[in-house]
């Protein structure tokens, strides 16, 4: 009788798995490998760690084991593989935005798409260089975000904001959209009256329970506009956030890396209607998002925990920048949007 021979692993002879897609044209070939790889990964219940950038260009798959030898750390809350304890050190951040007159150029082009009609909300995102008093790992064990990653010495993400989560068969979704300095008189009132604001988050709500739907059944909102507040190193704000779900079929963790795919990217950090509106950020924006805006996560065995990587450092050889942004609609106004892009370059901290 012949000896049967085990499947061979994907991952059997690779630590990380960097998937570069240099066209559009190539991004079949090379996410076909990747749903395999992450698939059987999920289907024979080996924890793994992934990161997929804004323009799903590139796509980093690793075993969760392997993180930290490989200078990815992070913690997804509370669960951490980090070395440290959380810091109490204060920081100061020098900020260097673009000019109002170079930020409002690109608002009225977005602007410009709304009145059209091609666009109804656009998240317009610039790069900011900054300085502070910190590194990495001291801002990472500083910082109180629900979603904190390093990789390598490239990047740091702490980010208040849920992509899915997975329990039990059940998706979910959380959209922050809107947001106001909590110390001002009546804040939490005012961001839940604000028409604009309020309008904003309906339309985030209803692309994302509409891409809910797409890969899951009896999709509905269970909680609508509530606040949560963030406490930072410049000034406090209040973001205004909502729960949706779904139920995944049961052979959902056979496909998971598809269920992912076609979520992405995540409606939040880009807009509405999804499709057109990439197109017109593309055009509009001065920089490349590159994995600002995108995805990371961790399977279990069991289950799926990922957050949008905002609230996000880079280091460009040696300059450390800033990403942030926000969305527009047909009642934005462009100097307090302008402001909002500024008051989110922040840590937060307890």
């Amino acid at each position: 009788m012949e000896a049967q021979t085990e499947p061979s692993h994907p991952l059997e002879n690779s630590v990380i798995t960097l998937f570069s897609y240099s066209s559009l044209n190539m991004i079949k070939s090379f996410s076909d490998e990747f749903l395999s790889e992450m698939n059987f990964m999920a289907v024979n219940g080996e924890p793994f760690f992934f990161i997929i950038d804004y323009k799903l260009e590139k796509v980093i798959l690793i075993p969760t084991e392997e993180c930290k030898s490989n200078g990815i750390f992070f913690e997804i809350e509370g669960y951490t593989n980090f070395p440290g304890t959380h810091s109490k050190k204060a920081f100061q951040i020098v900020k260097h935005p673009v000019t109002y007159q170079e930020y409002l150029k690109a608002f009225c082009s977005i602007k410009e798409q709304i009145h059209i009609g091609n666009t109804y909300l656009a998240n317009l995102t610039f790069s900011t260089p900054i300085e502070i008093n910190a590194s990495f790992e001291e801002i990472f064990l500083a910082s109180t975000a629900k979603y904190k990653l390093i990789y390598k010495d490239q990047f740091l993400v702490f980010s208040p904001e849920s992509f899915i989560k997975i329990n039990n068969g059940k998706i979910s979704t959380f959209p922050m959209k809107g947001t106001i300095d909590a110390d001002i008189e009546n804040a939490e009132q005012l961001l839940l009256s604000n028409e604009k604001e309020t309008a904003e988050h309906s339309t985030i709500v209803d692309l994302l329970r509409n891409d809910l739907s797409r890969v899951s059944t009896n999709v509905q909102v269970e909680k609508f506009k509530y606040i949560e507040k963030i406490n930072t190193s410049g000034k406090n704000l209040l973001q205004m956030s909502s729960v949706i779900s779904g139920d995944l079929p049961g052979d959902y963790k056979s496909r998971l890396a598809n269920i992912l795919l076609e979520l992405l990217p995540a409606g939040s950090i880009c807009g509405a209607p999804k499709k057109a509106t990439l197109d017109i950020i593309e055009k509009a924006e001065q920089h490349q998002r590159g994995f600002y805006t995108g995805v990371f996560g961790v399977y279990d065995g069991v289950n799926v925990n990922s957050g949008v990587m905002i609230r996000y450092i880079e280091n460009q050889n040696g300059q450390l920048v800033y990403k942030s942004g926000g969305g527009i609609t047909a009642m934005s106004d462009p100097i307090e949007e302008y402001q909002e892009l500024i008051d989110k370059i922040y840590v937060p901290l307890n």
